[in-house]
Parts: C-alpha cells; sequence; structure tokens
C-alpha cells in the first residue's frame, strides 16, 4: 500500500501546542503537509496566553525537514487565522478543529461564565475557523475539516454538561456541513478520542492516561482528511488502537390514530417505543427520519 501523502496541502490545527493537537501536527508534518499550528497557549481552563507552545511545535517541525507557521490568535478570531494560512502558503486544504478548554462543574453551581465560555472556544471557534476556510475550499472544490466531538457529548458525563453540550453540537455541524460540502468535494467528520492530554487528566488516573497517547489517535485523523477518503458526516470513536464508527439507531415505534392520541394511549403501548430487540432503523438523514412519522399518517 503506497504512503499517504499531504505534499503541496496546508493543514491547520487548533490547539496545536500540546497533546492531541501536537500530535495532529507533527503526523500532518512528517507526511509532507504544510502546517498552521495554531494555539492561544492557555491554560486548560481558558486563562491567559503563552506564544511559546505553538512555536516549539513549529521548531520541532522544522527541525525534522517540514513546513510549519505559528499562529496565536483565539480560535473566536478563526479568519485570523485561515488568514494566516492564505499569507504563509497560498491555500488551505484540511481544517482539524481541536482546540478545547474545561469548565467542569456540577449543573447546580455551573455560572453563565462557565457556559458561554465552553460554547465560545468549543462550538463558536470552529464555526470561526470552519467558516473563514470554507470559501476557499469551496473554489478550489476540495477540503478537508474534522470537528472533535467527545464521548461526554454522545453519552453525558457527571460535571460536564457545558462540555458535553458543546461535543455533541460539534457533530450536529458535522453532519449539515458533509451535506452542504458534499457535491464540491468538501468531505466532513468527527472524531471523539480518547487520548491523554491536559483535559482528560483531570478525569482520569495517570496509570490510564499513559497508555492514552495521542499518538494513537492522529493516523485516524490523517485518514480522514487525505484526498483518497470519501467519507464524510461520519463520527468516530478513537483511542488505544481501536476505532469505530457510531450511528443512530431508532426502534420500529409506536403508530397511533391520531385521534386517538393521549398520555394514556402511549402508556399502553410504551413497550413498543422503547424496544430495541428487533427491526430497529438506522435513518441516514432527515428525509429517511420523516418516513417513519408519514408512515403512520398514510396507514391509519
Amino acid at each position: 500500500m503506497s504512503d499517504l501523502r499531504f505534499d503541496d496541502k496546508v493543514v491547520i490545527i487548533t490547539g496545536a501546542g500540546n497533546g492531541l493537537g501536537k500530535s495532529h501536527a507533527l503526523e500532518f508534518a512528517k507526511r509532507g503537509a504544510k502546517v498552521v499550528v495554531n494555539d492561544l497557549g492557555g491554560s486548560a481552563f481558558g486563562d491567559g496566553a503563552d506564544a511559546a507552545p505553538a512555536q516549539v511545535v513549529v521548531d520541532e517541525i522544522k527541525a525534522a525537514g517540514g513546513e510549519a507557521v505559528a499562529n496565536f490568535d483565539s480560535v473566536e478570531d478563526g479568519d485570523k487565522i485561515v488568514q494566516t494560512a492564505m499569507d504563509t502558503f497560498g491555500r488551505i486544504d484540511v481544517v482539524v478543529n481541536n482546540a478545547g478548554i474545561l469548565r467542569d462543574k456540577s449543573f447546580h453551581k455551573m455560572t453563565d461564565d462557565d457556559w458561554d465560555l465552553i460554547y465560545r472556544v468549543h462550538v463558536k471557534g470552529s464555526y470561526k475557523v470552519a467558516h473563514a476556510a470554507w470559501p476557499h475550499m469551496r473554489e478550489q472544490q476540495y477540503g478537508r475539516i474534522i470537528n472533535t466531538a467527545s464521548a461526554a457529548g454522545i453519552y453525558g458525563n457527571f460535571g460536564q454538561a457545558n462540555y458535553s453540550m458543546a461535543k455533541l453540537g460539534l457533530h450536529g455541524l458535522t453532519q449539515t456541513l458533509a451535506i452542504e460540502g458534499q457535491k464540491r468535494n468538501i468531505f466532513v467528520n468527527s472524531i471523539a478520542p480518547i487520548a491523554a492530554s491536559r483535559l482528560t487528566e483531570t478525569v482520569m488516573p495517570p496509570d490510564i492516561l499513559k497508555n492514552l497517547k495521542p499518538e494513537y489517535v492522529s493516523p485516524l485523523v490523517s485518514y480522514l482528511c487525505h484526498e483518497s477518503s470519501t467519507e464524510t458526516g461520519g463520527l468516530f470513536e478513537v483511542g488505544c488502537g481501536w476505532f469505530a464508527k457510531l450511528r443512530w439507531e431508532r426502534t420500529n415505534g409506536l403508530g397511533l390514530p391520531v385521534d386517538n392520541i393521549s398520555a394514556e394511549s402511549i402508556s399502553e403501548g410504551w413497550d413498543a417505543v422503547v424496544d430495541f430487540s428487533e427491526n430497529t432503523t438506522h435513518p441516514a438523514g432527515t428525509q429517511e427520519a420523516m418516513m417513519g412519522p408519514m408512515s403512520n399518517l398514510q396507514n391509519k
């Protein structure tokens, strides 16, 4: 099998000064990509700024013979990050939205600031970078975008209501961008990584973290972003050398005559509403999802 190369491709990676982002940057660089290493250099909780993390990664890439440039803007200024790519390399082919912070608190202790900051970094930041890159990708009829979701968004996690909201919201963004971008060869996917980082070290013990290397995640990111991949709209769990795609599943459901809908009739048929044992479906989009309700109308 031939190597999956990114020669002449330009890749933006946000939050690339540490952890997963750094691993992604090094992975793309060794495969020939020109890399924009973005990192504000703040803490894992969203405080402060420091140019050192991004510059260290750039220096490492250059020392290995690669091409890279540092960018120190907040992801909320995504247009500036994309402009760095255009000014330095003249194009943008791949965006990996990886930047993130935590403000973990149980819901009754959560403040508006805790909620809003997580939204701004994870959701608005990913939107701003992707939105600024989108016109360039449309014009060149090529682009790849990765949004970083999380198991917390898929399954929920105590003390992470804000983070869970943001991470599942990112996959909603992924699904719509995949639909809008497909005809112009812009493919968009989400990953839910399990890896050691400044964020996971706050919720996982050290003996587990030592086996969750970011380097085990980055190869999937590079594959999904390669020009040979046609995967789009997907959500993938990845970590420890394990890779899996997730999809929605729906029960066969309960259909009631529209003139006989009540809490009591739903209660009587509740087993059918929640029964995943057989005849489940996997709607691939809003049109397929509507087929269930519409077929009920046609059958009554």
